[in-house]
């Protein structure tokens, strides 16, 4: 395989992870609709905790696990900003619908 051949690769694996971190992004915001509704936190240290050791445990490398860590620590502050805006614009709605 040529250089190009391995960037194309990764152009169609780039592609897959912008599909799949939409689509866990549209799941984490299902759950903060149920966070809501059940006026639990958006913050949950301890399932953060459980998925940073399950992607250790799964890890096959050559990323090693501190760099597994830190992405997915990025994709879950995204999701949690995500519910918190979600959470905003739903307050603000009902406050314009109130007034």
């Amino acid at each position: 395989m040529q250089i190009d051949d391995y960037r194309e690769k990764i152009d169609q694996l780039d592609n897959e992870l912008l599909r799949i971190f939409n689509e866990r992004a549209g799941l984490a915001l299902k759950i903060g609709e149920i966070k809501k509704g059940l006026a639990l936190p958006v913050y949950d240290p301890s399932r953060e905790k459980k998925i940073f050791q399950r992607m250790k445990a799964e890890n096959p490398g050559p990323l090693d696990d501190q760099a597994i860590v830190r992405l997915f620590e990025r994709v879950i502050d995204e999701s949690r900003r995500l519910e918190r805006l979600m959470t905003r614009q739903q307050i603000l709605s009902e406050e314009n619908d109130r007034c």
